[in-house]
């Protein structure tokens, strides 16, 4: 199947599937990664998580429960928490269906279905430069890529990816490429908001697809590490002779994939 085939703009891949197992460790996945952007949910949400985890209510259920409740309030909510709980559910559904391709408009879907509550500009490319004061670098920020780029950049990165053999790889090596598949496209930062928690979605989906067994509640207490892991696998500054270092997001994945007890705390990450 070829990018133009999957216009993320029309088609939707999700069709949602009774697939309940370790429905906790999902749920802790999906909510904890909101914490990159200091997000929480609701306690309406929390309370409707509980239901499914028990399988008292299924996700259509919930999705229906939580758009009432945000309706009855009538616009008068908590901005981050409309998010993070839309968000988080978005993410539950897209992991309880099995469709995958390993192409860029996946990847721009990813972002769609996941903010599609959220933002006007979900499943769009942004059309503009940005940066971000990064505090494990003391205020300086990664280097994204051009916005005139950003398709040309995933083109590229997604085509070099589909040609790794990965039963050729050692598992050592199979992170090692895991890593830096993951810090390309990230550093493209295709879209204005949402980057990690696309990325870290898709990867997920992706992990699966070469059959990983993940540990989903890793991100419950570390995806603040995963996202700075993914700084400071993209950052460079000349003048204090500081490379790209990848082997911060290799500890993440070596415990997400392989079991490790890696120290995931961030404060390693900083650069003083």
């Amino acid at each position: 199947m070829n990018e133009e085939s999957l216009d993320s703009s029309v088609n939707e891949y999700i069709e949602i599937k009774n697939d309940k197992s370790d429905l906790k460790s999902k749920w802790e996945m999906a909510i904890g990664l909101q914490q990159v952007d200091n997000l929480a949910s609701s306690e309406t949400m929390k309370n409707l998580v509980k239901l499914n985890i028990k399988n008292e209510i299924s996700l259509d259920e919930l999705e229906n429960k939580l758009k009432k409740y945000y309706d009855d309030l009538n616009d008068s909510y908590n901005r981050d928490e409309y998010e993070c709980d839309f968000v988080s559910l978005r993410i539950m559904q897209i992991l309880q269906n099995d469709m995958f391709y390993l192409t860029m408009d996946f990847y721009e879907y990813v972002h769609y279905f996941s903010f599609k509550d959220v933002y006007k500009f979900a499943g769009k490319f942004r059309e503009v430069n940005i940066s971000k004061d990064e505090e494990i670098l003391s205020g300086d920020t990664v280097v994204y890529c051009d916005y005139n780029r950003i398709r040309d950049y995933l083109i590229y990165d997604f085509s070099v990816e589909r040609q790794e053999d990965y039963n050729k790889l050692s598992a050592s090596d199979k992170i090692i490429s895991i890593s830096n598949f993951t810090s390309c496209i990230w550093q493209v930062h295709p879209f204005m908001e949402g980057n990690t928690r696309t990325t870290a979605i898709f990867m997920i989906k992706y992990l699966k697809e070469l059959g990983y067994n993940i540990n989903y509640s890793l991100f419950k207490d570390n995806s603040k590490y995963f996202r700075n892991a993914l700084v400071r696998s993209n950052y460079i500054n000349n003048k204090f002779d500081i490379k790209e270092d990848n082997k911060y997001l290799i500890k993440f994945y070596e415990s997400l994939l392989l079991g490790k007890n890696n120290n995931l705390k961030s404060e390693k990450l900083c650069i003083l």
